[in-house]
């Protein structure tokens, strides 16, 4: 039975993750500016890569692939949630539950496939230097991040499909501030046995393998490292790879957190908390972690403002 079918008002509640206490409303504004600085440096990240020709090798191709996931993934979430809190109306529609499953779990798969790719990308930097432009050029480069976007949507596919397919009964009040599949579970006064195994076999596929390449690919990174002769060159090395794996732990511990334990373990508080972290707080970390210490970023930016005072001293 579709959500449409149902005799009451179909509409979700959102219950949020802020009340209106002083402490909360400190919350809520810190949240605001971590959004605020997520879709500053991500836009930035989009623009400098853009801009600066220097930047138009494979791997800031995938970064600002990441900055992209990592901006639509923050809009999905955080201005629903901000308005509800600020308005008082915490009321989803059908729709807009609809649409806020199908982009989050679209990006949050996609991301998943681009660590990957990413990692599969420094592996061939570090292992394979003198053969990196030929097995990363920028048609490989572009298939492997559109397979990502793919892969992603039709993850997000399945999952919408099959959430639709539940009835709601009695309450409808969700324990997060955003549709998520896990929240809707304990809502259905359906059978969803069949769906938790289903979300599981997506979550080895869209997870599990992706960290198995991952894990594969800096081992051999980090074996070849240690047999570098250069120490600058083991440092440079070393560092690009931390950044890499700060990231990709953050990432998948929260998201295996999320969707790799049963339901009858789950914690709302506990969800809210995680949620919070890889949904908001990580897309502000990303390109801080990532691209905005590097000095490749660094001098694009100082080019973009030596032009932009240059432009304004002859105007």
């Amino acid at each position: 039975m579709l959500w449409e079918n149902q005799t009451f008002n179909p509409d979700f509640i959102l219950m949020g993750i802020f009340s209106y206490t002083p402490t909360h409303i400190f919350l809520f504004s810190l949240v605001l500016g971590i959004f605020t600085m997520a879709l500053l440096a991500n836009t930035l990240m989009l623009l400098l890569i853009y801009l600066d020709t220097r930047l138009h090798t494979a791997m800031y191709c995938l970064l600002s692939q990441l900055s992209l996931m990592d901006l639509m993934l923050i809009c999905t979430t955080v201005p629903k949630m901000a308005h509800s809190y600020l308005s008082g109306r915490k009321s989803i529609s059908v729709a807009g539950c609809e649409a806020q499953i199908f982009f989050y779990v679209s990006l949050l798969g996609a991301e998943c496939f681009l660590l990957a790719v990413m990692a599969y990308d420094r592996y061939v930097a570090i292992c394979y230097p003198l053969q990196y432009p030929s097995l990363m050029n920028w048609k490989l480069c572009g298939l492997m991040a559109a397979s990502s976007w793919i892969l992603g949507a039709f993850d997000g596919i399945v999952e919408l499909a099959a959430t639709l397919s539940f009835s709601y009964c009695g309450s409808r009040e969700i324990t997060q501030f955003f549709c998520d599949v896990p929240a809707l579970l304990h809502l259905s006064c359906t059978d969803t046995s069949t769906f938790e195994t289903l979300i599981f076999i997506c979550c080895v596929v869209m997870l599990l393998l992706p960290l198995s390449l991952i894990i594969i690919s800096y081992t051999r990174v980090i074996i070849t490292v240690i047999r570098m002769g250069s120490g600058e060159g083991r440092h440079k090395a070393f560092t690009t790879c931390t950044s890499h794996l700060i990231v990709v732990g953050m990432y998948y511990g929260a998201a295996m957190f999320i969707y790799m334990r049963p339901t009858s373990n789950r914690s709302p508080t506990q969800d809210k908390m995680v949620s919070t972290f890889y949904t908001i707080l990580t897309p502000m970390l990303n390109p801080l972690i990532y691209s905005l210490r590097n000095k490749d970023v660094a001098k694009a930016f100082s080019k973009v403002l030596g032009k932009r005072k240059f432009r304004e001293q002859i105007g």
